[in-house]
This record gives C-alpha cells, structure tokens and sequence, in this order.
C-alpha cells in the first residue's frame, strides 16, 4: 500500500501545527482499521518499555506525511507523542 506513495518526513515538534480533516483515511477497509489498532498497540509497548521509536504515517489537509517517533499514549480518538503532540486516529495510514 505505501511503496508507491510519497510521504513527506516532519518533525514531530511540527505535528501541533498541523490541519487535520475528520475524514477517516481507511474508509471502509475494516481489515486496516484493525491492522492499525494492533500496531498502534505495539508501539505503544515498544516506546513505553523498550524506548524504541516507529514510524506513523499520517495524512494532514496537505498531504501524506511521515514522522519517526515514540508514542506514548493511545485513546479512542488519537495518539499521543512526547509533549503532548496528538495526531487524529482516522488520519494514521500505517505504523511500522
């Protein structure tokens, strides 16, 4: 799905400047929204007790974009990363 995107690399200090639309970016693919949840999960455990970071792919009101970092925290509606920087759930295209 992502080898023929382009995704712009930000830093994750730029996130909360950002526009993000309320738009789901998986639609309808239920498999991804689960495949997203669990990997989302997974780097919630790898950042908490490993300190390793990962790499969210993410669509904002400008485009495809791609940060490298550690998430710290997940609820119902978003992701949260260090210093209170949140990206939308709907607008997370993959986690690796």
């Amino acid at each position: 799905m992502l080898t023929n995107l382009s995704f712009q690399t930000v830093a994750k200090e730029q996130i909360k400047f950002l526009k993000f639309p309320k738009e789901e970016v998986l639609c309808k693919n239920q498999q991804a929204k689960v495949n997203r949840c669990v990997d989302l999960q997974r780097a919630l455990s790898l950042g908490n007790l490993e300190r390793e970071k990962v790499k969210i792919f993410f669509m904002d009101m400008d485009g495809l974009k791609k940060v490298e970092t550690t998430v710290w925290g997940i609820t119902d509606t978003s992701v949260i990363l260090k210093e209170s920087t949140i990206i939308p759930l709907e607008r997370i295209v993959k986690v690796a």
